[in-house]
Formats: structure tokens, sequence, C-alpha cells
């Protein structure tokens, strides 16, 4: 039997799962920051050891990154240069020319990922219906040819004014600088995000090519690295949206790769709630480096059409990078193991978004860190089995991040025995519940009577927590759960989402000319999975943005294929369209004229199996002779917790709180206002007691 393979590079840890049928074998080995492509090689050569599958046996690779996203934030991609139209160099600089934090006086704005000396002006301009008021002035291309070599660009993005309308201009330049420079790597904004808004337009093309030199070079390495250790399988990238791309359009738009794994865990936590029929979800993701949290209602993430990368404020929008792509939605904080805890000048304790990464690491690990982390707290509160962690790959130190705690915190702040690593767990997790009450409000959502989907290394330890905090009862940590974005990966579908701008008013809607465009849209993105899928069926999705006209923004609206074969398509539309209103603001206003100025056409394959047939099992309540004095946060002291394997459950089993279940890449922190037990799929079922 065949097998499938999927890996998931975070910021700390590079997960491995190696899926047969109903079979997983999973590795989990440290980030290689440096070298990326040696932590993912070396991990699976770890996980095909352990399944003893050869490379010939595996039928798909599946790949998500944060290398795109550090890129960015860290600043780290390619030297980039863009032409754009005369006089309009300075869109990136201006932004949104507002503050989006209105009473700081030394506020931090995103600085421009291409500086204004390399920002050049090109004589040309479209209108926005797509017509040329200013031919293109080919010598003002040509012009600045010798500033891109002088400076040494390795990338260069076109963007002109409108050309979302119209992209002759761009292309035709495209056509310049690539004959004088094919060493070039060449971005259009018109093909990286073809829609209306300028500066969001131009940001997203600028950020992708920021990094396409850098993914480009990084994929192409891992392909012959993969190729030569007897690979012969399709090579698929994991996308923000929550689909599968083609290695070669990954390496073209590798923009929409920046929240590939979390996108991961979104749909895992997805076809859990599908699977159990939980309609209202809260996914917790917690890895080495960040926490990641997303509202999944009725089976499917929210998603959005904009995404900010490195924020500088935190929750503060308008103080990151804008990207204008197909992403879940989350909130996104610097929370993880490897969180760095440290006082400040006022005497308060912070812990985070600085992160210890996978080197040096938690001072637990012995590799040379000297700052205590999260991690570390839950070592020395006696939540984590040292000798177990990461899968026995690397056993911790506990003396070690006990000493490091009590020097950085516990002598700072007077706090004595297990006080300091408490408030270190206490502040991250109170962290973690303002991230989702935010998100939550923002969307105007209650997480009150959600479930929530708790995976990655670090979630299943604070899970218990961060549900008592946010008023959650019910927890589900499923198998394998601390590589729970890479099995995502295995749970998702190849899909792809075009979107192009065409606005126009309902009171003078063209049907035919919207048809055409979808049969456009349908070809391209039939292009890039047909090519993933083969004769697989597909199903299409779309949706139009549209507004009263007059209003600053759209909403999204869903309509069916056959809307544009009705008698009357502009009515149809306009009906839809208030439908989404309504539900949505709860009103609609009358007399007001409605217009759509973009339409996203989505194509997506069939999505793999989820968690298969649930196993029948007897009640039995389960106690242990192994335990051990662990600090309970919900008590405030140390109470004896038993000690599980969770590979020792089985199906029906029951175990009241507090207690550790400990597996390979995690442990699940029981707490004693939890109850557990083990479901049909295998999942553990947490549930609040009644107590405090």
């Amino acid at each position: 039997m065949t097998a499938r393979l999927a890996v998931d590079i975070g910021g700390t840890f590079t997960d491995v799962v190696i899926e047969s049928g109903r079979d997983r074998v999973t590795a989990k080995v440290l980030t290689t920051p440096n070298a990326p492509a040696d932590g993912f090689l070396a991990g699976v050569e770890e996980a095909l050891d352990k399944a003893r599958r050869r490379p010939s046996e595996i039928d798909v690779i599946i790949h998500g990154t944060t290398l795109a996203t550090n890129a960015l934030i860290e600043r780290r991609g390619a030297k980039t240069a863009l032409l754009t139209t005369e006089g309009h160099r300075d869109a990136l600089e201006m932004a949104y020319e507002n503050r989006f934090e209105q009473y700081d006086i030394n506020i931090d704005r995103p600085r421009p990922l291409v500086p204004r000396w390399l920002r050049l002006p090109v004589r040309e301009r479209m209108n926005k219906d797509g017509r040329s008021l200013i031919p293109l002035d080919e010598d003002s291309v040509r012009a600045h040819l010798p500033t891109l070599e002088r400076e040494g660009v390795e990338s260069v993005v076109i963007g002109y004014l409108h050309a979302y309308a119209d992209p002759s201009h761009e292309r035709r330049t495209a056509e310049i600088v690539a004959e004088a420079r094919p060493d070039v790597a060449i971005t259009l904004a018109s093909e990286v995000a073809p829609e209306i808004r300028e500066y969001e337009r131009l940001s997203t093309a600028v950020a992708n090519a920021y990094v396409r030199p850098l993914m480009e070079r990084y994929l192409k390495v891992l392909e012959n690295a993969l190729a030569e250790r007897g690979f012969n399988c399709p090579f698929l990238l994991m996308t923000s949206g929550g689909g599968l791309a083609t290695l070669e359009t990954a390496m073209r738009f590798p923009i929409r790769l920046v929240e590939s794994g979390p996108a991961g865990g979104a749909v895992l936590a997805s076809a859990i709630g599908r699977e159990l029929n939980l309609p209202s979800l809260l996914s917790f993701d917690m890895g080495g480096t960040t926490a990641k949290l997303c509202m999944i209602d009725d089976g499917e993430p929210m998603t959005a059409r904009t995404f900010e990368v490195g924020r500088s404020y935190r929750f503060k929008k308008g103080s990151g990078l804008p990207v204008r792509i197909p992403v879940i939605e989350m909130v996104e904080i610097g929370a993880g193991g490897g969180s760095i805890a440290r006082v400040d000048s006022l005497a308060r304790l912070q812990v985070g978004p600085e992160s210890a990464g996978a080197d040096p690491g938690p001072v637990a690990y012995g590799r040379g860190g000297s700052a205590p982390t999260v991690t570390d707290a839950d070592a020395a509160l006696a939540k984590i089995t040292p000798e177990r962690f990461a899968g026995g790959s690397l056993a911790l130190d506990v003396d070690a991040a006990r000493g490091s705690i009590a020097r950085a915190v516990g002598e700072t702040l007077g706090f004595e025995g297990d006080m300091a690593a408490y408030a270190i767990s206490e502040i991250v997790d109170e962290n973690m519940a303002a991230a989702a009450r935010a998100h939550a409000i923002e969307w105007g959502k209650d997480l009150a009577g959600r479930v929530m989907i708790a995976f990655g290394g670090a979630a299943p330890l604070h899970a218990a927590r961060l549900a008592e905090k946010v008023g959650v009862h019910a927890i589900v940590v499923p198998a394998n759960a601390g590589v729970g974005s890479a099995i995502g990966f295995l749970l998702a579908p190849a899909a792809y989402e075009v979107v192009r701008s065409r606005p126009m008013r309902l009171d003078a809607f063209d049907a035919e000319v919207i048809r055409r465009l979808f049969d456009a849209m349908r070809k391209e993105a039939e292009g890039v999975v047909r090519s993933a899928v083969g004769d697989a069926a597909v199903h299409e999705t779309r949706t139009a943005y549209m507004r009263y006209r007059g209003q600053g923004h759209e909403i999204a609206v869903p309509i069916g294929r056959g809307l544009f074969d009705s008698v009357d398509a502009g009515a149809a539309l306009a009906a839809a369209f208030e439908r989404a209103y309504s539900g949505q603001y709860g009103r609609t206003i009358p007399g007001m004229e409605i217009e759509a100025l973009t339409w996203s056409l989505t194509l997506a394959g069939p999505r793999p199996q989820s968690l298969g047939v649930a196993q029948a099992g007897r009640p039995d309540h389960r106690t242990s002779l192994r335990s051990r004095p662990v600090f309970d946060a919900s008590r405030g002291r140390l109470l004896r917790y038993q000690i599980f394997e969770r590979s020792e459950l089985a199906t029906g089993d029951r175990l009241i709180g507090p207690a550790l279940i400990v597996e390979d890449q995690t442990t699940t922190v029981v707490t004693a206002a939890f109850n557990a037990s083990v479901d049909g799929y295998g999942n553990l079922m947490l549930e609040r007691n009644g107590g405090a």
C-alpha cells in the first residue's frame, strides 16, 4: 500500500507525518533555521525509518512552511525594485494615510520593503476601465535598466495604476526587463493581486517579489534533494487559504504560502468538527514560537481576503504589511513554548513575543539558551515528562530550567518555589485568552458554547487553563495532536482561487461580460488544480464582493453558477446581496444603488478521507498507579496528578482530573476542573466537572 507524507516546518520544530490508510507514523525534529531543508530531510528520514518505508512507496508529499513569513518579518528577502506609474512611487510609503495608533507620538509605521530610490517611475497610464490614457513609454523603462544592474537587484515588481483592468503595459514592461536581465525574478501586480485598491495590490506584489528568489531556491533544493533520495511523486504546497498548490504555482506566487502551517491546523480542526458534528469550534494551535486561534462554524473556518504580516503593535490593524490573498482568518500571537519571559523596567513580568526558537531554544534544551521560556516553566511545574519530550529525542534539563526562572524572575519579583514558573504560565495563558477575546469581539462572535480543538506541541499543555479563562467547557485533543498541522495538510484538497476586479452597477448589469470573466477564471484555476488532481471531480465556488454605492468596503456574497442564466441576473444578484447584507448587519438600506467590484472563483479537488469509522467501546473508569505532584493553576497549589500513557487508553475509558496524559509529541494536562474520556475516533474529550 502506498503512503502520503506531510511536512510542517515551524519556528522551533519540524513535524512529519506518514499516513497509510488509517495508520500514521510521526516524527518531530528541531527546525534548522539557517538551512530549513536540512531539518525537512532529517525529519523525513526519521519518519521513513519508523514507518519502514522506502521513498518510492510515497504517493504524494505535502509541505507547509513559515519560511516566507519569517523572511518578511525579519526582512531577509531579496533586494527588490518596483517599476510603477509615474507620480505614484510613494504609494507604498503613504499607505492608508492614517495613524493606526491615534495618540502615540512615537508611532512605528511599517517600513516599505522597497526603498524610495528603488521605486522607479515609468511614464504610462490606464484608467479604471482599462483604456490607455498615456501609452507605455518604453524608453522610460529602459532608462531604469542600468539602475537595476548597478544596485544588484534580484527581484523586480511591475505594478501600474489600474493594470487589473488591462495588464498589457505591465506585460510589455516585463518583456523589456526579461530581455535585458534574464537572471532577475519578475512579479506582475496584475497576476499576483488583480484587484482594485492600489496600495494593497502593490504591497502584495512587492511582498511576493521580496520572498520569491528565496522560496524558489529553497523549493528547488528540496525538489532536487527529494529526487536524489528516490522520491518520484507529486510535491504539493499548503496555501494560506487551506488548499494545496503545485510546486510551480508556489514558486511563482510564494506570498500565498505565508500562513500555510496555521492553515493546516484550521483544516484539521474543521475536519474534526464535521466528523463529530460540532457546529461551533475554537481551534487552538500552540507550537514552539506562536499560538494561533481560529473560530470555525458549521465545519468551515472563517476566511478573509486580506492579511497583515509582521504587525509592530499587537492586535493593531494597520501596523503591519498588508497582503491581499485568500487566507483563513485567525489571530496569531508570539506565545509558544519558546516564548521568552523577562521582567521589564517597571517590574512587570512579560512573556513573548520574542522566542528562543530552535537555536538555542529554551534553557532546558541544554543548547546554550539562558533566558527562561514557557517550556522551562512547564517543565519546572512538572507538566512535562522530561525523558519523553519530543518523542525522547531531546531530554529536558529541569534543574537548569528552574535555575534560570529563579534568577530571571523569582529573585527579581520576590517569588519563591513554584510561583515564578506559575506566573510565567499564567501570563502566557492570559495573553492567549486576551487574543481570543479580542478576535471574537472583532467578528461579533461569542466564545462561550464553543468546543476547543487543541493541537500543536504546547497546546494540550495549556488548553485546559485557557478554556477556563475564556469560558469553554469542552476540549478535543485529537490523536497525534503534537503534529496536528501536518495532519491537516493530509486532509486538505487541492484548490486554487482566482480573483478579478470588474466594477459594475447592478442597474446596468451586463451578465454576458461577467459570464466571460468567470469562464476565463475557471480556465486559469483548472490549469493549476488539474495538474494536482488529474481527471478527478472538482467543486467550484463563486463569490461576488459587493456594496451599496458610496460605501468604502464590500461584503462577500456567495453566488450560484446558474445565476447568470436567469432572466434578470442583475435582480437575482441584488437579492443575493441583500440576503448577505441583512445576515451580517441585520438590515438593508432601501433605495440605495448596489454595485459589485470584485469576482472570485475557487476550484477545489476532492477532500481526502477524514477520521474514519468510530470504534465502539465500553465505558471504563480508569485510575493509575503512577502519579506526581504538579502545580495546578485552577487551584493555585500542588496537586497529585495521575499519569496515563495515551497509547494505553482505549475507546470508552474515562478518568477524573487532575491527570497527565503522556504521548510522544506532547502531554495533555487535565486540570482539576476537567475530566477526560476517549471517544470512538481516539480523541481525548475533556469536559468541565463543575470544579473551580
